[in-house]
Protein backbone atom coordinates (compact mmCIF):
# COMPACT_ATOMS: atom_id res chain seq x y z
CA UNK A 1 0.00 0.00 0.00
CA UNK A 2 2.87 2.38 0.85
CA UNK A 3 4.52 1.47 -2.44
CA UNK A 4 1.27 2.21 -4.31
CA UNK A 5 1.13 5.74 -2.79
CA UNK A 6 4.74 6.32 -3.77
CA UNK A 7 3.98 5.34 -7.36
CA UNK A 8 0.98 7.71 -7.42
CA UNK A 9 3.07 10.53 -6.01
CA UNK A 10 5.82 9.98 -8.58
CA UNK A 11 3.25 9.77 -11.38
CA UNK A 12 1.54 12.97 -10.19
CA UNK A 13 4.88 14.76 -10.00
CA UNK A 14 5.77 13.60 -13.53
CA UNK A 15 2.46 14.89 -14.91
CA UNK A 16 2.92 18.27 -13.23
CA UNK A 17 6.51 18.51 -14.46
CA UNK A 18 5.42 17.66 -18.01
CA UNK A 19 2.93 20.53 -17.95
CA UNK A 20 5.71 22.99 -17.21
CA UNK A 21 8.01 21.81 -20.02
CA UNK A 22 7.75 24.31 -22.88
CA UNK A 23 6.34 22.91 -26.07
CA UNK A 24 8.54 23.75 -29.06
CA UNK A 25 7.26 23.08 -32.54
CA UNK A 26 9.65 22.22 -35.34
CA UNK A 27 8.55 25.21 -37.43
CA UNK A 28 8.51 27.84 -34.68
CA UNK A 29 9.48 31.32 -35.82
CA UNK A 30 11.74 33.59 -33.87
CA UNK A 31 9.96 36.69 -32.61
CA UNK A 32 10.58 39.90 -34.55
CA UNK A 33 13.48 42.04 -33.48
CA UNK A 34 12.13 45.52 -32.79
CA UNK A 35 15.43 46.90 -31.50
CA UNK A 36 15.79 49.50 -34.26
CA UNK A 37 12.20 50.72 -33.88
CA UNK A 38 12.53 50.88 -30.12
CA UNK A 39 15.78 52.85 -30.43
CA UNK A 40 14.10 55.28 -32.85
CA UNK A 41 11.22 55.80 -30.43
CA UNK A 42 13.63 56.56 -27.57
CA UNK A 43 15.34 59.35 -29.48
CA UNK A 44 14.74 62.84 -28.21
CA UNK A 45 11.78 64.49 -29.89
CA UNK A 46 10.22 61.23 -31.13
CA UNK A 47 6.46 61.11 -30.70
CA UNK A 48 5.33 58.12 -28.66
CA UNK A 49 1.87 57.03 -27.52
CA UNK A 50 2.50 58.20 -23.95
CA UNK A 51 2.92 61.75 -25.27
CA UNK A 52 -0.68 61.87 -26.53
CA UNK A 53 -2.11 65.15 -25.27
CA UNK A 54 -5.14 65.06 -23.03
CA UNK A 55 -6.74 68.25 -24.32
CA UNK A 56 -10.16 67.90 -25.93
CA UNK A 57 -9.09 68.89 -29.45
CA UNK A 58 -6.25 66.34 -29.65
CA UNK A 59 -8.39 63.58 -28.15
CA UNK A 60 -11.12 64.29 -30.69
CA UNK A 61 -8.64 64.23 -33.59
CA UNK A 62 -7.29 60.88 -32.42
CA UNK A 63 -10.78 59.45 -31.92
CA UNK A 64 -11.96 60.56 -35.38
CA UNK A 65 -8.90 59.08 -37.09
CA UNK A 66 -9.18 55.84 -35.10
CA UNK A 67 -12.91 55.58 -35.99
CA UNK A 68 -12.16 56.16 -39.70
CA UNK A 69 -9.53 53.42 -39.63
CA UNK A 70 -11.74 50.94 -37.80
CA UNK A 71 -14.73 51.64 -40.09
CA UNK A 72 -12.67 50.75 -43.17
CA UNK A 73 -13.06 46.95 -43.27
CA UNK A 74 -10.74 46.72 -46.29
CA UNK A 75 -7.77 47.57 -44.04
CA UNK A 76 -5.74 44.83 -42.36
CA UNK A 77 -5.55 44.34 -38.61
CA UNK A 78 -2.13 45.96 -38.80
CA UNK A 79 -3.62 49.14 -40.28
CA UNK A 80 -6.44 49.12 -37.72
CA UNK A 81 -3.77 49.11 -35.00
CA UNK A 82 -1.56 51.93 -36.25
CA UNK A 83 -0.54 54.29 -33.44
CA UNK A 84 -2.20 57.69 -33.77
CA UNK A 85 -0.52 60.35 -31.65
CA UNK A 86 -1.95 63.88 -31.59
CA UNK A 87 0.03 66.73 -30.10
CA UNK A 88 -1.25 70.30 -30.44
CA UNK A 89 -3.16 69.49 -33.64
CA UNK A 90 -0.23 67.66 -35.24
CA UNK A 91 -0.65 63.92 -35.80
CA UNK A 92 2.06 61.27 -35.96
CA UNK A 93 1.24 57.84 -37.40
CA UNK A 94 3.42 54.88 -36.41
CA UNK A 95 3.43 51.14 -36.78
CA UNK A 96 3.40 48.54 -39.53
CA UNK A 97 0.80 48.02 -42.27
CA UNK A 98 0.60 45.31 -44.93
CA UNK A 99 1.21 47.38 -48.08
CA UNK A 100 2.16 50.74 -49.54
CA UNK A 101 -1.51 51.17 -50.50
CA UNK A 102 -2.58 50.75 -46.86
CA UNK A 103 0.09 53.20 -45.77
CA UNK A 104 -1.32 55.81 -48.17
CA UNK A 105 -4.92 55.05 -47.14
CA UNK A 106 -4.16 55.49 -43.43
CA UNK A 107 -2.32 58.75 -44.11
CA UNK A 108 -5.20 60.02 -46.28
CA UNK A 109 -7.75 59.28 -43.54
CA UNK A 110 -5.60 61.08 -40.96
CA UNK A 111 -5.09 64.07 -43.28
CA UNK A 112 -8.84 64.24 -43.88
CA UNK A 113 -9.33 64.75 -40.13
CA UNK A 114 -6.23 66.73 -39.10
CA UNK A 115 -5.74 68.72 -42.31
CA UNK A 116 -2.98 68.91 -44.90
CA UNK A 117 0.45 69.53 -43.44
CA UNK A 118 -0.56 68.28 -39.99
CA UNK A 119 0.27 64.58 -40.41
CA UNK A 120 3.68 62.94 -40.04
CA UNK A 121 3.66 59.45 -41.52
CA UNK A 122 6.17 57.10 -39.86
CA UNK A 123 4.30 53.95 -40.88
CA UNK A 124 6.38 51.00 -42.07
CA UNK A 125 5.48 48.11 -44.34
CA UNK A 126 5.43 44.74 -42.56
CA UNK A 127 7.18 41.85 -44.28
CA UNK A 128 4.76 39.47 -46.04
CA UNK A 129 3.29 36.63 -44.01
CA UNK A 130 5.17 33.36 -44.19
CA UNK A 131 2.64 30.99 -45.75
CA UNK A 132 4.79 27.84 -45.41
CA UNK A 133 3.76 25.40 -42.73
Amino acid sequence: MHQQRSHRAVLSLAVVAALFVPVVSAGAQTPPDNTKVNTRDRSKGAATADQQKENTADREITQKIRRALMDDKSLSTYAHNVKVIAQDGKVTLKGPVRSEEEKKTVEAKATEVAGAGHVTNQISIAPPKNTKK
